[in-house]
Parts: structure tokens; C-alpha cells; sequence
């Protein structure tokens, strides 16, 4: 008698195993049936996305001036000369970089750009070197007198863009020079 119970035992466990197996969740069931009283439930729209935010504007040079046919813009800072073939600062190139850093502290968001400017003599090439020896002549003073390098960039036009086109001295003293654009206030 005692086998016949654990036999019956051990075969009703096999059958409550084999019962609870077969009636699980089933793998893949069966997509729900909607009906007027039972709608989807509406999905969420996904958020539009943010268009990208436009790119700053390029910084106005004088080259883009010069292009655009508009004659040169007025700065707050004024230009300093040069000697013929010399990126040395003159004591009245010092003087007025003096007074353009005052400017700049007072205008402390403001960003410049130290444009390098030669007159017609001489190579194309000897020209844009000796620009850009002007225009860093220009920024490394300016970094002397407390003007931090990153307000400040350089670039030369080498003969490019001559204030005065007429074959005088005169005329070429005013294009030996450093022109300061102020391009941006962040």
C-alpha cells in the first residue's frame, strides 16, 4: 500500500509539473483584437527635433568688405604704420596700440582681428610674410599690455588691399600698416 501511494505521490507531481509547463505564458502571443470599446492606446509622438543652431556669423574683414564692393568699416581702434620693409614698432605705433588696449579692457567682450598690410614693393609672397610679421608684431604688444591672445587673431593681406593706389611714398606709407577689425562681443 504504501508503494501504491508513492506512486500516485510522485505521478500527481509529474502531472501538476507537466500542467503548470504547458499552461505559461506562450512564446509569441497573439496580437490583442480591438474593438470600439477597447482602442489602441495612441503611441507617442517623438519630439521634433531642434533644428541646429545656425553657425556664427564669419567675422567681417576687410577682404569681404573689399568683395562685397562696401568700402572698409570704422573701427573703434585705430591703425598703426610701418617703415618700408620693417615689422619693428615705431614709439607712435606703440602710443596708439597703448590706447587701443584701453579700449579693449573697457570693452572686455570684444574680439579683434590684426589685419597685416604691405605696400606694392616687393614679391607677393615677401609681402604676405611681412604682413603677418606686422599683424604679430601688433598682437604680441597688445599681449604685453594685458590684451589675452585669445580675444585676438592675425591675418595678412600682404599688397592686396591698398588704402591708396597711386605709385607716391605718400601713398605707399598708408598702406604699410596694421588695420584692427573688431569682429565679434561674446
Amino acid at each position: 500500500m504504501r508503494e501504491q501511494k508513492r506512486i500516485l505521490h510522485n505521478g500527481l507531481k509529474i502531472l501538476a509539473i507537466t500542467f503548470l509547463v504547458s499552461c505559461g505564458n506562450p512564446v509569441n502571443p497573439p496580437p490583442p483584437k480591438w474593438t470600439g470599446e477597447n482602442l489602441p492606446a495612441e503611441k507617442p509622438k517623438p519630439a521634433a527635433p531642434k533644428p541646429p543652431a545656425p553657425p556664427p556669423a564669419p567675422p567681417k574683414t576687410s577682404l569681404d568688405e573689399l568683395q562685397s564692393g562696401k568700402p572698409a568699416a570704422a573701427s573703434p581702434l585705430r591703425d598703426i604704420g610701418f617703415n618700408f620693409d620693417s615689422a619693428a614698432l615705431s614709439e607712435d605705433a606703440r602710443s596708439i596700440l597703448r590706447n587701443n588696449a584701453d579700449w579693449l579692457k573697457s570693452n572686455a567682450t570684444a574680439r579683434i582681428q590684426i589685419e597685416g598690410h604691405c605696400d606694392e614693393r616687393g614679391a607677393a609672397d615677401y609681402n604676405m610674410a611681412l604682413g603677418a610679421k606686422r599683424a604679430q608684431a601688433a598682437m604680441d604688444y597688445l599681449a604685453t599690455l594685458g590684451i589675452t591672445a585669445s580675444r585676438m587673431s592675425t591675418i595678412s593681406y600682404g599688397e592686396e588691399i591698398p588704402m591708396c593706389k597711386e605709385k607716391t611714398e605718400a601713398c605707399w606709407a598708408q598702406n604699410r600698416r596694421a588695420r584692427f577689425v573688431v569682429t565679434a562681443a561674446k
